[in-house]
């Protein structure tokens, strides 16, 4: 029809190299794009259709599937199939109403394994998997409740008792517009705790975009001052001790620049924490332009260029004082890319902020991605059947609702003794039901179980453990050791952290490499005399009003090995029998 999607052109440029990697026991003939593609899962919808409900979404008569253009790779037909499966509803989010403009049912892409200038590997195994997007109307209004919007989709998916657990099993896709902004699109937020600091420092960059606007047009900066050609500066760089600049030039590459007129001084401006205005255009150079990066005025002399080089380069562009220069080597094709994507995002920097897709870092920092997609991007689906949904499939989705966490929490409550708050984080979690297997299974106090699965596991993954690693099956040997009187809470930390550090191996082999198995009483009670004995001044001194620190002195000692209730009442009833020895 004539239209190119924005975003898919942008892949194009690329000209990267797909490679996919597919196991038979994991991938079939549909996911390697070598068989036409099955039905809708019955499932998946009857899933989204819960969510729905529960949402109070309504429904769509028809299922059509659609196709979206995805050239990246990350699928091997060159497209993403969705479909609308209920539109409207709600969500209550702390007393407000924050509405549901879509529910939406897709498959996921392939997994991507890594990539280096020209090539990126992916593997088959995730493909086709069910996806279910809920998109929000545009109401939220700060980080914090970005934040809390989030769990409450999250609680609700989760109700359904079919969302897979885990890092990345829910990812948020965050909009982000300024009133003197644009829209900004981040994609792939895995972590809950990243969606405020996300939210926060797209805020602060398209601010800061708009401050760079500002003085761009005091300066009287016009886009037109931008329409220049790169020119060759090779032999300038000819003999400069820029190692980078070297290997390009003896590669039989050459040195490209162009002009960045009242630039100045703009391009060390730092938008986020890590990320300057002079680092956005190197991101487009490397993206448009199959480069490795950019040098730029503000930042030379530098990296091996010298003074000189740097006054000769500045003489040859003829810059004014108000002037800056953005310079790339490597092949001379590459090199007019790059420069050419620099020259139009530095004309977008005189309107401020460019629509466009960003990818999260782990600190919650953003990165350039790709253009933002345009409405060619969409088509139908002609390979699979529409569904209709029938009052009959509703009704039964209707009476088979889950249990909501409003029902959970009261439950968990009465049930299990928990305080409210605690039910608040084991619900925010990604551990309900593994708590609920844990104290079904095993005689284990559940106030210890959630406080384990919730504080202590946070607690460690804010000490920089990787506990995302811990699978339930590891968690529940854990929990079976302590029912069974071979591990004491105390040491639960201690194996956790053990356990994330070898990857593979199982929890007894980490009990017995630390020493944590639990002593025995005749043992305890030796390392009780053994205190009792080498502070018997201390006794002397204080008498019962020792006893606390008595308890301290043995606990450091046995600590992972014994209860701390055990070595507690052990400790009061020999020190209380050594006393009244000696008053006899």
């Amino acid at each position: 029809m004539g239209q190119v999607d924005p975003a898919a052109y942008f892949e194009f440029q690329r000209g990267r190299t797909i490679l996919y990697e597919a196991d038979n026991d994991t991938a079939c003939l549909v996911e390697m794009d070598e068989e036409p593609p099955h039905h809708i899962n019955d499932e998946a919808v009857d899933v989204c259709l819960t969510v729905a409900c529960l949402l109070e979404s309504t429904p769509v008569d028809e299922i059509r599937v659609m196709r979206k253009v995805v050239i990246d790779g990350s699928t091997t037909t060159g497209f993403q199939r969705t479909c609308l499966i209920a539109v409207g509803g709600e969500a209550d989010v702390d007393s407000k109403k924050v509405p549901i403009q879509t529910i939406c049912l897709e498959e996921d892409a392939a997994r991507i394994l890594g990539a280096d200038r020209t090539t990126t590997h992916y593997r088959l195994d995730r493909m086709g998997i069910p996806l279910i997007e809920v998109a929000t109307a545009p109401v939220i209004e700060s980080p914090e409740e970005a934040v809390e919007v989030a769990l409450t989709i999250g609680r609700i998916l989760r109700d359904t008792g079919k969302v897979r657990r885990g890092l990345g099993a829910i990812r948020q896709d965050i909009n982000v517009s300024l009133e003197a902004g644009a829209l900004i699109e981040v994609k792939g937020v895995q972590r809950l705790d990243q969606v405020s600091k996300v939210v926060e420092y797209e805020i602060l960059r398209q601010q800061r975009l708009i401050e760079i606007r500002d003085e761009l047009r005091r300066r009287g900066a016009t886009s037109k001052d931008l329409e220049v050609l790169p020119k060759d500066l090779t032999r300038i760089l000819s003999k400069t001790a820029s190692k980078v600049v070297q290997q390009s030039i003896e590669g039989g590459g050459a040195v490209l620049g162009v002009p960045l007129p009242n630039f100045a001084g703009l391009l060390k401006e730092e938008l986020i924490p890590g990320l300057r205005f002079g680092a956005e255009l190197s991101d487009h150079a490397k993206f448009w332009g199959r480069v490795g990066g950019i040098f730029h005025s503000d930042e030379l002399p530098g990296y091996g260029i010298s003074q000189g080089e740097t006054e000769e380069l500045k003489a040859t562009l003829d810059l004014r004082e108000n002037d800056g220069f953005a310079i790339v080597s490597g092949p001379a094709e590459n090199c007019r890319d790059a420069l050419t994507a620099i020259l139009r995002r530095a004309a977008e920097a005189l309107e401020g902020v460019p629509e466009e897709t960003r990818a999260v870092n782990p600190d919650g920092t953003t990165r350039y991605m790709r253009p933002r997609p345009g409405a060619a991007r969409m088509y139908p689906e002609t390979d699979i059947p529409s569904m209709v949904v029938t009052s009959e499939r509703l009704s039964n989705v209707k009476s088979n609702l889950p249990e909501t966490s409003k029902e959970k929490s009261a439950r968990l409550v009465e049930k299990y003794g928990l305080n409210r708050k605690l039910v608040e984080q084991l619900l925010s979690s990604e551990f309900f039901e593994l708590f609920e297997e844990v104290v079904q299974r095993f005689k284990v106090n559940p106030t210890l179980v959630a406080v384990t699965l919730t504080e202590t596991l946070k607690g460690l993954a804010r000490d920089g453990v990787e506990v995302d690693g811990l699978t339930d099956s590891q968690l529940m040997d854990v929990f079976d050791l302590l029912a069974d009187g071979q591990l004491v809470k105390e040491a639960i930390p201690d194996l956790f952290k053990w356990m994330a550090e070898h990857t593979g191996r199982n929890v007894r082999e980490g009990l017995k490499e630390l020493g944590l198995q639990q002593l025995s009483a005749e043992e305890l009670s030796r390392v009780i005399d053994g205190v009792l004995e080498r502070n018997a001044a201390l006794i002397a001194e204080k008498g019962a009003a020792a006893t606390g620190q008595l308890i301290g002195f043995v606990m450091s000692e046995v600590r992972g090995r014994a209860d701390a209730k055990t070595v507690s009442k052990l400790v009061g009833e020999r020190l209380g029998k050594r006393l009244t020895e000696k008053k006899r």
